[in-house]
């Protein structure tokens, strides 16, 4: 079969105008002769009646004391409504469809509730029901354990239900549909002249994704970079071809040129706080106690850089206060920054060439930005800054590497 799955968000499903957008891009697909899978995620967003912020609010609002378990049974509910109503729409436009939830459709997770991992995927109901000329919309985000019990897949399930269903059926391509048209060079809200990128690679999104750009989650990039399904990054609003994510050898093939880029695009998180704790004279063991510390504590550290005479970390702003509690407990003196953000420079290009550092440098001085901290990878070099300062310095990286006129 040419198989294709396609994912809608949830402002892609909010409105009746955005789902009359969601029908078209359908009716588009099958004119091409695809054998159509829709993943779905709950309608809206927070405030919105079935969006999964609302259902957790809902929680808290009655008791705030539902075991993960329960909870998931609740949050499962949000895309079912979701595929049973975008099901109604495409029978009443003449398109015969039918809904699976995540544990008909095949997936298996392990029972970490709240954020589980697909254990094995099982598409055969799937593929029969294309065989009989369906379009398969699948309730995104969940799934079920070996004991029969609903589970969902953390925060940006959704895509990851979808292109774990793409390398399971060996589709030709993934549509990712959202409220952007595409992926752009960095986030359009801080750099007026942010572009849009025709092609990158799974490594280089994946990196964006982890880094702040939320277009679509690392893990579901990860799950088609390994599967080797290509991936679309599309406005649901537009019949704009979006971005293409696939391996680097594809890129040429795809595009009809090299890509020579060093740099592809600029990320940021903000809300990070710096931790800074020095050795005394003889505590050689003081690296291996502070992050058996924070593991304890069951905190997230980043961004680390370890050296003779201490430590210097990340943590996220709202657990910073009981980072340095726990060192505080160990007669240890950390020096805590609030209040900074964490940039990013994402480019495949960049490995192995020279003079990309000091184009940082160049670039953030000149902006009066203090680099509180860096590290780098083969594609990404990341900065500390002040939280104050990110925007300026998102904008001065991306005038220092011409991103506002990146190659398509």
């Amino acid at each position: 079969m040419k198989i294709l799955v396609q994912k809608f968000g949830g402002t892609s499903l909010s409105t009746a105008e955005a789902r009359a957008h969601v029908i078209e891009h359908i009716q588009d697909a099958l004119k091409q002769e695809y054998k159509l899978v829709v993943v779905v995620s709950a309608m809206g967003r927070k405030g919105e009646p079935y969006a999964t912020d609302t259902l957790l609010e809902w929680i808290r609002q009655n008791g705030d004391r539902l075991p993960d378990r329960e909870q998931d049974m609740l949050l499962c509910c949000g895309e079912l409504i979701s595929a049973a109503t975008l099901c109604s729409l495409l029978n009443a436009a003449g398109i015969p469809s039918t809904v699976l939830t995540g544990a008909q459709a095949g997936i298996r997770t392990n029972d970490t509730f709240g954020n589980a991992q697909i254990t094995s995927l099982q598409p055969g109901r799937i593929l029969e029901l294309l065989d009989q000329g369906n379009v398969v919309i699948v309730a995104g985000f969940q799934g079920e354990t070996a004991d029969g019990d609903f589970t969902t897949l953390g925060r940006g399930g959704s895509d990851t239900s979808a292109t774990a269903l793409g390398a399971a059926l060996n589709a030709e391509i993934v549509d990712i549909f959202t409220d952007v048209s595409g992926i752009l060079t960095a986030d359009p809200r801080i750099v007026d002249d942010a572009q849009p990128l025709s092609v990158v690679s799974y490594m280089e999104i994946c990196n964006m994704a982890h880094l702040g750009a939320k277009v679509i989650h690392p893990r579901a990039v990860e799950v088609a970079m390994h599967a080797g399904i290509p991936v679309r990054v599309r406005s649901t609003f537009s019949k704009d071809p979006g971005t293409l994510v696939t391996h680097p050898d594809a890129i040429k093939a795809a595009t009809g040129t090299v890509q020579d880029r060093f740099v592809t695009g600029i990320a940021h998180v903000p809300g990070i706080s710096q931790i800074r704790v020095s050795a005394k004279e003889g505590n050689y063991d003081l690296q291996l106690n502070v992050f058996k510390a924070m593991a304890r504590q069951r905190i997230s550290v980043d961004f680390i850089n370890v050296n003779p005479s201490g430590v210097v970390y990340t943590v996220f702003d709202h657990e910073a206060n009981r980072a340095a509690d726990t060192l505080v407990e160990m007669g240890l003196s950390p020096q805590i920054t609030p209040n900074c953000a964490k940039v990013s420079i994402i480019g495949g290009g960049m490995n192995g060439v020279p003079g990309i550092m000091a184009h940082i440098v160049e670039a953030l001085t000149e902006a009066d930005v203090q680099i509180l901290q860096s590290a780098d990878s083969n594609t990404t070099i990341w900065v500390l800054v002040q939280e104050e300062d990110m925007a300026r310095a998102v904008r001065a990286l991306h005038k220092q590497f011409k991103l506002y006129r990146t190659m398509k």
